[in-house]
């Protein structure tokens, strides 16, 4: 099946995506709350795209917490994902989805959501980040891809750290836009920058910090003290 993106939504979802740099994923209830003011506070610091990834609680939950993240997406004018679910994620109207290798197959999902919905996917090794380039060249479009985890992390028990050597690889490789994941913080962030990431994406760093709208800042400014505000090429 062709898949060609319309210049309408699906342009949009994907200039948002090009220029997007700092990505958060968050739960539905974040320490038991409610998430509304957590995404605010990190949209305010520089957040510009958002995924709600629950595995533990029921449809309906989710349900919820999206009405909570469409809304406040919309407000800010920043793209919406959906993890894991392709279908749940047109029904909650997310602007795409994120799948990880043993979900389903790319192929699949791309035809649950359509041409013009973002389809994310989590790669781990450099023969995965292969495929997935080769899956493009097969002509089904995968929007973007999350390369980690760098460091081990609660968020993805019994997944083996990558450190950064999997994060060069992608630099010099990838052609899809990545996104370095696993472990990020304000602490570490400029050496995940220097081996090549123009884009990370974060949970603990922002979902426990005590000022979310400041750790997003820190964050930000990362970019710019490295020269990556702006990724070359998009």
């Amino acid at each position: 099946m062709a898949f060609q993106p319309s210049e309408g939504a699906g342009g949009l979802r994907r200039e948002r995506l090009r220029t997007a740099r700092l990505y958060f994923v968050c739960d539905a209830a974040p320490g038991g709350n409610d998430p509304e003011p957590l995404l605010r506070a990190a949209l305010d610091g520089g957040v510009d795209i958002v995924q709600l990834r629950e595995k533990e609680a029921g449809t309906r939950v989710i349900e919820r917490a999206a009405d909570t993240f469409r809304r406040v997406c919309d407000t800010y004018g920043v793209p919406f994902i959906l993890n894991d679910d392709p279908e749940l994620a047109m029904a909650v109207r997310a602007d795409g989805v994120h799948i990880g290798q043993d979900d389903m197959p790319v192929a699949e999902a791309r035809e649950m959501i359509g041409p013009d919905h973002l389809l994310g996917l989590s790669t781990h090794s450099e023969e995965q980040i292969a495929a997935a380039h080769q899956t493009v060249k097969d002509g089904v479009p995968i929007d973007h891809i999350s390369v980690g985890p760098i460091s081990e992390t609660p968020t993805k028990p019994g997944r083996p750290a990558v450190g950064l050597e999997l994060i060069h690889h992608a630099a010099t490789t990838a052609t899809i836009p990545f996104f370095a994941i696993g472990g990020i913080n304000p602490d570490n962030v400029l050496e995940v920058l220097q081996a090549g990431a123009r884009r990370i994406c974060v949970v603990r760093a922002l979902r426990d910090a005590s000022d979310p709208t400041a750790v997003a800042a820190s964050l930000r400014r990362a970019f710019a003290a490295v020269g990556s505000e702006v990724a070359p090429g998009g």
